[in-house]
């Protein structure tokens, strides 16, 4: 009897023990879980992104630097050379809303890997062109491949990086983007000099098959679809969110409701400030040498490196813009100021160095200043992209997508414009007032932008 008294406690603690043994491994783990160290997957997923910027820009802005060995081969007058190479802007522009769409319907993975197969076919067709139609047809095509990749961009730095980095993965794509075009610059000058233009464009046409390959193996839409994604970078990157939005809710919103984009008075504000500042980046990406030429005195080799300064202010403006946006959030939580205050000073500042540099006699001390103000230019374009992203809910492709298309409509014009107004006056320096009002008018846009306006319900208060 004794010892079946102590035995019949003694088979009712395995099961206590079970019990006791279960919640402590449920605590390790969750200790585990909260102690451990998040996986950096997301910058692998950005990099993915400006690499293909950065391939967009390269191939587009080489045409450029060709143009006069493609028209002395190919014995195009100067107005069909002009016709040729506008022809990317017009597609570029009209497709920005349909792309946008299809990515956000399709996904990014699918989208872009379209995308850059279609634009290095364009490429490829460009190096085999017989004469100017199929040149019109690689154009066109080039564009319509390329409107998609900053929609679709644009929404997986939302989908992929906490909203305390938005802003510095939108200034990493558009540095992504300088890059290609100062590469543009620099290495389709140098392959001209030792290949025909056509192996150029048959070079150029390869890395992008190359990236479409990696792409599809290694990319996810959404960091809950990667593997290599840990529980800990996957709470980083909700982190800051509103409480009340999951990544599947953000995207299942339903169809677009235009008519809340037509009538979002902040979204007109954010037109007009690209209209502002894509069209004085044109000017510094095709009239400017010849400005330089006309008013400085200056070489046609001393303009093109002239050229290169500021484009690559550009690029800094674009790495840093994002850096400098992220870091007055952090520091005050204050969504209008980290975007609207940003991007009124850079812009309103950039206007201003733009007509100082009219005063300075001295050409390498208004390049100088020229190079400061394209670089607040850029900052502005970092906070631009945080501010569509903050605005437009789970439509950012979308949106993005219409503030591109009108911004590039300006960007289509822009030339033809400038080239009328110097006909009309023989004055380059009102060309060189102008684009500093339309800086200065851009500033006054972001002045009056509230990012705290939703287009399709008011932003909700970020998670604390």
């Amino acid at each position: 009897m004794r010892n079946h008294e102590i035995d019949a406690p003694d088979q009712k603690m395995p099961v206590q023990e079970v019990v006791i043994e279960k919640r402590a491994d449920a605590a390790v783990q969750g200790e585990s879980s909260a102690n451990q160290r998040p996986t950096a997957v997301r910058y692998g997923a950005i990099a993915w992104l400006v690499t293909a910027a950065a391939l967009a820009y390269l191939t587009r802005n080489s045409v450029g630097v060709a143009e006069s060995r493609i028209r002395d081969d190919l014995g195009l007058t100067l107005g069909e050379s002009g016709w040729f190479m506008g022809a990317f802007f017009w597609t570029y522009a009209l497709f920005q809303v349909p792309t946008g769409s299809f990515s956000h319907r399709f996904g990014t993975r699918l989208a872009l890997s379209l995308f850059a197969l279609g634009w290095s076919i364009a490429t490829f067709a460009t190096a085999i062109a017989p004469g100017f139609w199929l040149l019109i047809a690689a154009q066109l095509l080039t564009g319509v491949a390329q409107a998609g990749i900053f929609p679709a961009s644009t929404k997986s730095i939302k989908d992929w990086m906490p909203m305390s980095q938005r802003s510095f993965g939108c200034g990493l794509l558009t540095m992504g983007m300088q890059l290609g075009a100062v590469t543009a610059s620099v290495l389709t000058g140098e392959l001209l000099g030792i290949m025909s233009w056509r192996w150029v464009f048959v070079l150029f046409s390869i890395p992008g098959v190359v990236w479409t390959i990696g792409f599809a193996f290694r990319f996810r839409d959404r960091p809950e679809l990667s593997p290599r994604v840990n529980e800990a970078e996957r709470r980083l990157i909700l982190s800051g969110r509103p409480a009340e939005q999951t990544d599947e809710a953000a995207d299942d919103v339903g169809p677009t409701d235009w008519g809340a984009m037509l009538r979002h008075p902040g979204l007109w504000l954010l037109y007009g400030q690209q209209i502002c500042r894509a069209a004085g980046y044109m000017f510094f990406a095709s009239w400017f040498p010849t400005f330089l030429q006309q008013t400085r005195g200056v070489s046609i080799a001393q303009s093109g490196y002239m050229q290169s300064a500021v484009l690559a202010g550009s690029l800094t403006g674009g790495l840093f813009g994002g850096l400098v946006v992220d870091w007055i959030w952090k520091r005050t939580g204050n969504l209008r100021l980290s975007r609207s205050g940003v991007a009124s000073f850079a812009m309103g500042t950039c206007g201003l160095l733009i007509l100082a540099s009219w005063f300075v006699e001295d050409a390498r001390l208004a390049i100088g200043l020229l190079t400061m103000g394209t670089m607040l230019a850029s900052l502005a374009g970092a906070a631009m992209f945080a501010a569509v992203i903050d605005i437009s809910g789970g439509r950012v492709a979308q949106v993005l997508g219409a503030v591109n298309m009108i911004g590039n409509f300006a960007v289509a014009l822009c030339p033809i414009l400038v080239g009328k107004l110097f006909e009309q006056t023989s004055n380059w320096n009102l060309v060189l007032v102008l684009f500093a009002g339309l800086y200065l008018l851009g500033g006054l846009f972001w002045a009056f932008f509230c990012p705290r306006r939703g287009i399709f319900n008011k932003v909700p208060e970020p998670a604390s």
